[in-house]
This record gives structure tokens, sequence and C-alpha cells, in this order.
């Protein structure tokens, strides 16, 4: 693939609601461009960009993948994106390298949850994006209603660029809304035809709903409008362009990527309307190991720098990185400085990837997406740069997981495969977290949902042949005691021969258990009853009891211990002795310090549309939670509620909210704090981990 300069570049995502057709509309692009002689089709598993087994297996994309294209001296980088929300680091790493969007809506079906969600988030961001009503070949559409929908949710700024003209199988082209110019298309190929009178006065309205938007850009061309009624066409493709690049304004277009209708018109729009890396704000970084911020322009006139947004690991040629270069420029051989380790690499063969296929490049230019393969020291996240002139980006921030399942292998011989294939998938997606729970035993991995997860269970079988089952996560509570008492504890034992002798007295008493120190040892001896050399085995034997607290077994935490009595003997004490004086004393003292079981709480924002705000509280108060506020989302029509919920309430809160909300519910999850299980609860904590104990055995 030839070089193209920064002004010539367009870094698009493709995003959309699971099935809307963005896998079909890439195939359609990479047809109309001249790239694919036969366009692949996802449910015969031979589309460019759903090249995984597991996505062809499921028929959906699950991992982003870049399909460059090049038109009328165009290159677009197109990143086609998964559907389904749990897949939310592949889209953020999209958008981190994009200048614009392609939001995919199916026509016959509207705006789905999904579609919602991403639009929140790109009014969020103020990505420009074009809204694409796909699928119009289908039956039952009614255009004009989904029309004045979208207007609805989007806002007004969100305006018809082309009119379809036909429904159903009858659906043939559009009439472009800027020229005003009818197409009828075909194989990507169009001819101007009369717009048909029965769009006409209906075409006319919407033609004056984009010249009003225009006008809105300024109080100049507002002034204008209203003076000449109306606008002439320069104003109106400069107002556009400017309204698009600021995200205030939100084209909006037809198409059949099935019949290749359409998609001309959308790569020129995005051609004309869409910004160039070149009109990108300078990147932010700093120095590496300093504080010292440091500004790139995207120009080939500053150093190299570029930011890795994808991997993946082939097991047989090894690590790809994709990468979007923000400054300079790159050739094959050209040493690199990894910023984030501080380590130097030689680039090896230069490429770019479509799908799977690796297509050579000679130079990348500022703006510009590229891979490189076989570089041990570069991972999604990283940071390549000029030797002599480094500097760090900030890596894209990654979804802390909302679900956790442990996982076993299947075949004995499978256990010491598992931890390292989980690590090389998590180099390819590091939104997905390994987590081994000494106290349970078991080896967890958290996701954004099952699916999110079972796509890595398959891939490591696919990939690895390591076959795993899955169980329920154990929640991991804690001990304290509710009452200050004091305790005294005497080892004493002699068979003949050097005996064993400690004798400690110990005040106990509550702590905070949130406090950094969860354990704190003091000693109060006066007179040497306990010699200061046997201070130390002291506090290490309550350390070691404290390991398994006197109810379930879970470890002790908020326990201040003060020694302030004891007594010795000249011959048999020793460190042992006390050390086992010291946990007499402890078990001792537990009769009297009302022991009880704590709970991890966590802090959850839950964001959901206004009519579940209600079922959502309501679910919140029976999970035991506490709801600690509400806030409005800016583009409007959603919630953000922050509550305090038990982890023990929500493991699997992330399939009960989409229920619950259908589909259209998501959350973030952090531990806040330890708090008391109510007493009911404490004898069926205790009895649980008792049977599953016997069950290890």
């Amino acid at each position: 693939m030839k070089p193209y300069d920064t002004g010539s570049i367009r870094n698009i995502a493709i995003l959309g609601h699971l099935g809307c057709g963005k896998t079909t509309l890439s195939e359609s692009v990479l047809h109309v461009t001249g790239a694919l002689d036969k366009k692949g089709e996802v449910e015969k598993k031979t589309t460019v960009s759903d090249y995984l087994p597991e996505e062809q297996n499921r028929q959906t994309s699950l991992s982003l993948s870049l399909i460059p294209a090049e038109h009328d001296e165009i290159k677009f980088n197109i990143i086609d994106t998964p559907g389904s929300e749990e897949f939310l680091g592949e889209i953020n790493q999209a958008l981190a390298v994009s200048e614009g969007a392609v939001l995919v809506l199916d026509a016959t079906k509207g705006i789905e949850v999904g579609t919602e969600r991403l639009w929140v988030e790109l009014s969020r961001r103020r990505v420009p994006t074009v809204v694409l009503i796909n699928k119009l070949d289908k039956e039952n559409i009614k255009f004009d209603e989904l029309l004045d929908k979208i207007r609805e949710r989007f806002g007004l700024g969100a305006v018809p660029f082309s009119y379809p003209i036909g429904e159903s199988d009858a659906f043939k082209g559009f009439v472009d809304m800027l020229s005003m110019e009818a197409h009828e298309d075909a194989g990507g190929s169009s001819k101007k035809i009369d717009i048909p009178e029965d769009i006409k006065d209906r075409v006319d309205a919407l033609r004056e709903q984009i010249v009003e938007s225009v006008a809105e850009t300024s109080e100049e061309l507002l002034e204008k409008y209203f003076e000449d009624g109306g606008l002439p066409a320069e104003d109106i493709e400069e107002g556009l362009r400017k309204g698009i690049v600021s995200a205030d304004i939100t084209p909006i277009m037809v198409a059949s990527s099935t019949k290749d209708i359409g998609i001309r018109a959308l790569l020129e729009n995005l051609s004309t309307f869409m910004p160039s890396p070149r009109e990108n704000v300078p990147m932010k970084g700093t120095e590496p190991g300093k504080d010292v911020e440091i500004e790139r322009r995207f120009s080939d006139d500053d150093p190299f720098s570029a930011y890795v947004f994808k991997t993946t690991v082939d097991p047989f040629i090894g690590a790809v990185n994709l990468f979007k270069i923000v400054s300079g420029t790159i050739k094959s051989g050209k040493e690199i400085l990894v910023a984030n380790t501080k380590q130097t690499e030689k680039v090896g063969n230069l490429f770019t990837v479509r799908g799977k296929t690796q297509l050579s490049a000679e130079t990348l230019h500022a703006g510009d997406i590229g891979a490189v393969a076989k570089l041990d020291e570069i991972f999604t996240g990283a940071t390549i740069c000029d030797v002599k002139q480094p500097v760090l980006y900030p890596p894209v921030e990654t979804p802390s997981p909302t679900l956790y399942l442990a996982i076993m292998p299947k075949h004995k011989q499978d256990e010491d495969k598992i931890s390292g294939a989980l690590q090389r998938l998590n180099i390819e997606d590091p939104t997905f977290e390994i987590r081994r729970n000494k106290e349970t035993a078991q080896l967890l991995i958290g996701g954004q949902g099952m699916t999110h997860i079972g796509f890595i269970l398959e891939k490591m079988k696919n990939m690895f042949k390591v076959d795993v089952t899955t169980e329920d996560q154990r929640v991991v509570y804690r001990e304290t005691l509710k009452n200050a008492t004091q305790a005294q504890g005497r080892h004493k034992k002699q068979s003949g021969g050097a005996g064993q002798f400690g004798d400690v007295w110990i005040r106990f008493e509550p702590l905070d258990p949130n406090n950094e120190e969860t354990f704190v040892f003091e000693e109060e001896v006066f007179g040497g009853s306990v010699p200061k050399n046997y201070f130390p085995a002291v506090e290490k034997g309550l350390n070691e009891t404290l390991e398994k607290g006197p109810l379930a077994g879970f470890p002790v935490i908020g326990v201040k211990a003060t020694l302030y009595d004891g007594s010795y003997h000249s011959v048999d004490s020793n460190e042992i002795s006390f050390k086992l004086a010291a946990s007499l004393a402890f078990k001792a003292a537990c009769e009297a310090a009302q022991p009880t079981i704590l709970e991890p709480i966590m802090l959850v924002k839950i964001t959901v549309k206004d009519e579940y705000v209600g079922d959502v509280m309501g679910d919140i108060n029976k999970r035991r939670g506490r709801v600690l506020g509400m806030e409005p989302i800016e583009s409007g029509g959603m919630q953000v509620v922050s509550a305090e919920i038990p982890e023990a309430e929500i493991t699997k809160y992330t399939i009960d909210l989409k229920a619950m909300t259908q589909g259209s519910g998501f959350f973030t999850r952090d531990f806040a704090r330890y708090d008391e299980v109510p007493a009911h609860m404490v004898d069926k904590i205790v009895e649980e981990t008792k049977r599953e104990e016997e069950e290890k055995k």
C-alpha cells in the first residue's frame, strides 16, 4: 500500500449494536474501493475482519480489526469494532485512535440499547459521527418514523444527508440532500436519475433542516439565513464541515451494505467532512521518568512517536502490534524506544494489516496506522518513539471487571499450561484480569460479562489446547472482634530434659477494620515479667493465629493486642513457647470478645435509563445495598446511580442488570470497605465455608 500524507488520511471507527451490519459494511467498503473482487459473508465465515475462529463460530465480531481502504487519493483506516458492550475495552481503543466514527443502525430494529450506549459515549467524547441507517433493502421499514426517532433521541443536530429511493427489495438508491441529485446505485457504481415525484416534497422539507442546522453554527450565518431566506452552497458546505468536526451536526445517511448502495457516497462524505489527523490538537505526554509535559503535533516535522492500541498473538509468528503514529515518520529498520520500559527495539518489516492479511509499507506518516511483529517489549498501551527524543503517552483507561469466574483444568496435565496461556491472552486483551485467590485456592478470571469471559476461554482452548471448567467465585470474608477483653495464654510442656514455658497476659481491643494497619501490637510490660527478647515471638504468634479466625477460618483484621504481663522460666522459656502462649491467649479471649464476620462492600455505579431507575433502586435495597445518590448524564435520558452493595449480592449482577433493564444498563464496581455481616447470616456463612472445606478434602 502506497504512503499517504497526514492530510489524506481518515481514521474511522465503525460502531453499532450487535448484528447491525458493521462487518458487512467493512466488506462493502473493500468491494466498492476495489480491494475485494468478491465480498465475504458473515454466514459463510469468509469476511476479512471476522477472521478469528471464535468470531466465525459465533458469527459476530469479538475483537477490533483494521480494514484500510483507498478511495479518490484518500486512505481510510476503517476500524471494525465488536457490537457487544462487553468488549468496551476494544471500543475504547478504537475511539482513542480515530478522528471520526460511523454509528450503524439496523433499519429493521431502529435505535437499540447498544446504539444508545454508544451515542452517549460518542457525545461525551465529542467525536464527529455519521449515523448510517443500514439494511434498507429489508422489509417493513418505516423510514420517516425512524428518522424522527433519531432526531428526537440524538438531537436536532442530526440531519439527513441522504433519503432512500424505493423500499425493501425495491430500494435502489438515494437522494443526495446536499446536491439535491438522485442516484441509483448498483454494486457501488452510480448513475443520476430524476428525483421521484412521490418523495420530492419530503426531500425539500428535509433539505431545509440541513440549511437551518448550518445557520445555527454561527451568528453570522444565522443572520444571513434570516435576511436572504437561505444560504449559498459554499456557506452550507463550510458550515456543515465546521458543525460536523465540532460534533454539533450529525449527518444521517442511508445504505444497504449487502447491495453496496450508499457506500461510495458514505466514503465521499467521510472524505469531505471528517477531520484528518492533521486537525487534531497536539498530543500531550511526559518525558519518561520525569514530570515534564511534552506535546507532539500530528506532523511529520515532529520527532517520531506512536501509541500501540492493539496486540494480537499468533502461535506461529508471535505478537503483532497495531499502532497509530502521532508524530514523525517510520520506516523498516528504524531503531525505536519503548518509552514505558526504556528498552530499544529495531523495527523489522513495517506493514499494515487488512484483517489478518499483512500489507507491506515502506514508510508511514503522522496520523497513519501501521503494524510491527516479533518485538517482545511492545504491548497494548505502550508508547514507541524516537530514541533521542522520547515521550510517554498515557494509556487508554481499561474498564475494571464486573464478573469473576473460577476456572479449573478439565485434565490434570493442563494445570501448568493454564497460567501461561492466560498470560499470553492477557497481552492481547488487557481488559480481563487473572487473579489467584490464596484464601479460596481459586484461579479467577474477571471480565465484562459471560460473552467476554466465554470468548477468552474458547480462545484458550483453540489456541493453546487448554480446556477448563468453571464455578462461581467465592466471596472472601474477614473476621474481627466486637468487644474488648483480656486473656491469659500459658504454655507449659515438660517431658524430661529441657521443657517449654511461656506465659502472657494480653489485652485485645477492636479497631476500625478498614484502617491501613489491620493489626496493631503494643507492649506495656513492667518489671521484666516478660523479657524484651520474647516480644517479637508474641507478636509473631498472634500474626500467625490471626490468619485463621475462630468462626470460619477467615483472616482476622481490626484488632489491637497489648502485651501487659506474664512470666517466664530462665531455662525452659524460648521463642516457640511464647508464640504458642500468644496463640492460646487469643483463643481464650475469643470467648468473651464476641467474634463476628466482615464482608466486602463494593462501590457500584450503575448507568440506566430514566425508566429503569425505580426498579434498579428497589433491587439495590433487596441486595442489602445503600443508594448514595443519582447524577443525570448530559446527553439526557439516563442516570448514574451510586450505591454501596455487599459483594456477595452482586457476584452475577452483570447478568441480573441486563435482564432488569432489557440489556441497556451497565455498571462499574470497586472495593469500598469491610462491614459487619448481619447477625442472622453469620451461621449460614460458617456452615457454607465448612462444607466447602469438606468438599476440598
